[in-house]
């Protein structure tokens, strides 16, 4: 079982009217089209090198979409999709996700819309919510083949109370050897270009943001047969006083020193409050 550290009586009043699911974009065969061609603002339809070319928002309609690749190297890119209404309410979102692209490549895309997310009232309309990518080669894999470096890193969906937040980074040994862990993951934080990003204080212990997460305690060496895994938490509060908020939707984690990175997502909402916990690597329980 899976160490359970934050008890959660509060969610998210944003994510009240919202369902969000997760769907993996699909090549979109030749010729293929969805219904009605989409309506919206440009801004609604092209962002950040992706560009809506079809919509049918009815049961088991879809998103069309071409991405284009700019970067250095290889990408995978995570596409946020907002489901609206006639007046403009939104609905529900769905994500894509597009691997390994290449540079200079415009690739199509396809998400299905199943009908369980079919939402409250008719869906008309349908907007780029956000872009996400990470380098091929540090995308998260909690799932699939066992990455050449034996191990899996990922994160956890972030847990939310009074506006304290808790994302737990997990490694499994996928591997055939023991895997040995002492101290805390090396977390570098970036922004929506992915530049680093200054001015937050990344400190070790998740008791320096708030107790009660499980993410603190002493930092113990760790030997992980195949099969087994460990966690550690990040932990914030999204607290804005003054001054501007700053918001890093990226987080590239090494395991330990020498370790390959790996780049999640977890979108921290520092507000204003400029730190974010660490806590150490801890067993997970049987």
């Amino acid at each position: 079982m899976r160490s359970n550290f934050l008890s959660l009586a509060v969610v998210l009043a944003g994510a009240l009217s919202v369902t969000a699911c997760d769907t993996r974009a699909e090549p979109s065969p030749s010729g293929a089209s969805c219904a009605g061609r989409p309506s919206g603002t440009d801004t609604e339809l092209e962002r950040d090198g992706v560009r809506i070319t079809g919509f049918d928002g009815g049961s088991g309609g879809c998103v069309l979409f071409e991405l284009t690749h700019t970067e250095a190297g290889p990408h995978t890119y995570t596409v946020t999709f907002d489901i609206l209404s006639e007046a403009g309410r939104v609905l529900y979102n769905t994500e894509g996700t597009v691997q390994d692209v290449a540079p200079g490549r415009t690739v199509p895309g396809r998400v299905s819309l199943s009908g369980s997310m079919a939402g409250p009232g008719d869906a008309s309309r349908v907007r780029i919510a956000k872009v996400r990518s990470v380098p091929a080669d540090e995308t998260p894999s909690p799932g699939g083949p066992c990455p050449d470096s034996g191990v899996r890193v990922y994160a956890d969906d972030a847990n939310a109370a009074m506006g304290l937040r808790v994302v737990s980074v997990r490694l499994e040994n996928c591997g055939t050897r023991p895997y040995s862990l002492h101290g805390y993951p090396d977390v570098r934080l970036f922004d929506e270009d992915h530049e680093p990003v200054d001015g937050v204080r990344v400190l070790r212990d998740g008791a320096s943001v708030a107790g009660g997460t499980g993410a603190d305690g002493p930092a113990l060496p760790l030997v992980l047969k195949p099969g087994e895994g460990a966690w550690a938490g990040l932990v914030w509060r999204n607290t804005v006083e003054a001054g501007a908020a700053v918001d890093v939707p990226y987080v590239r984690v090494r395991a330990k020193s020498g370790a390959d990175p790996v780049t999640l997502v977890p979108e921290l909402d520092l507000g204003t409050t400029g730190k974010l916990g660490v806590g150490p690597w801890k067993k997970e329980e049987e």
